[in-house]
């Protein structure tokens, strides 16, 4: 990128929060801090009114503002495709919100990029696995679940638990954040009712309250300590296995399923890593793939898989 477009790159994202460090445009932009000042004040010669304060960062001054901004092709297709992942990824409530705001940019798009998103979007797809409960739940909370995280307001929810087949009602939440894994969205909170912190699913809360009760986060844990401690809290067992190119298209997509985390390309083998909490799960999954899939560790994933041969043998040994 070169200069110009990198100032003109700034001032957008000046424009971005209300408060911007030098240390964020640096790693934004790959650049020095001393480059960041050079910039800054190149802006500030042509007239852009920057504020800043020391040790906290540079603002635009309140009441200005760029002109519409003109997209490339590669940033509006990028924003089609981020439509496709909210449709998928999120709730509606996201969605409306979302598709509201890319009709906005749409607006201002030269024709030519209007004309090509509309050629575009027929030829993109996401698939998602379909991890409906048979239960009629609205999926439409997130926005106020974000709202209640940014105004530290409490929320009360009616959640429907799946190991008791049960909905308790008016349970008071002081959430700590949002995350998204196991195909889910989960909301991750402090229980007035349990008195300790829950995960919750959202796609089974049946109702959700934004109150007007404010709650203090400074004693409560962040969505980061939860995480961490979730993880060192657990049962999970590292695993490492190898398996032969030859088969790489048959283990890529369900190897989310057996808690993947990494993977190193060894040439004619690739090296998975993965965390899980049954031994067993892990061992049947292998199997499946025969003399192609060699377990490095730990041995006694080898012993089950041992184990589970051996029956086998006997089994079909016997007909």
């Amino acid at each position: 990128m070169n200069r110009i477009d990198r100032i003109s790159a700034i001032l957008i994202m000046l424009q971005t929060k209300r408060i911007i460090k030098a240390e964020e445009i640096a790693r934004r932009f790959e650049i020095s801090k001393r480059t960041v000042y050079r910039d800054i004040r190149a802006l500030e010669e042509a007239g852009v009114p920057i504020g800043a304060e020391a040790g906290i960062g540079y603002y635009l001054t309140e009441g200005y503002h760029l002109p519409p901004v003109m997209f490339t092709k590669s940033e509006a297709s990028s924003m089609l495709t981020a439509e496709k992942l909210v449709e998928k990824f999120t709730d509606q409530s996201i969605e409306k919100n979302f598709k509201s705001a890319l009709d906005k940019i749409k607006s201002v798009l030269p024709l030519s990029e209007k004309d090509f998103l509309e050629v575009l979007t027929p030829h993109i797809a996401i698939l998602q696995h379909d991890t409906a409960s048979g239960f009629d739940f609205p999926n439409n909370f997130l926005s106020d679940i974000q709202q209640s995280l940014a105004t530290k307001k409490v929320l009360k929810i009616d959640y429907y638990a799946l190991y008791s087949d049960a909905v308790t009602e008016g349970r008071l939440i002081e959430p700590t954040g949002i995350c998204y894994y196991g195909f889910a969205w989960h909301l991750i909170g402090y229980c007035r009712l349990r008195e300790d912190y829950r995960d919750f699913r959202i796609d089974r809360i049946k109702n959700l309250t934004l109150t007007d009760e404010k709650f203090s986060s400074e004693k409560r844990m962040s969505l980061h300590e939860f995480l961490q401690g979730l993880y060192q809290s657990s049962n999970l067992e590292p695993v490492v296995v190898r398996f032969e190119k030859s088969i790489i298209s048959f283990v890529e997509k369900p190897k989310y399923y057996y808690g993947y985390v990494d993977q190193k390309d060894l040439g004619n083998q690739v090296e998975m890593y993965f965390m899980t909490d049954s031994m067993e799960y892990m061992a049947r999954w292998i199997i499946m793939h025969g003399s192609k899939a060699d377990i490095v560790s730990p041995e006694k994933l080898k012993d089950v898989v041992r184990d589970l041969v051996k029956d086998l043998n006997m089994h079909y040994s016997r007909r």
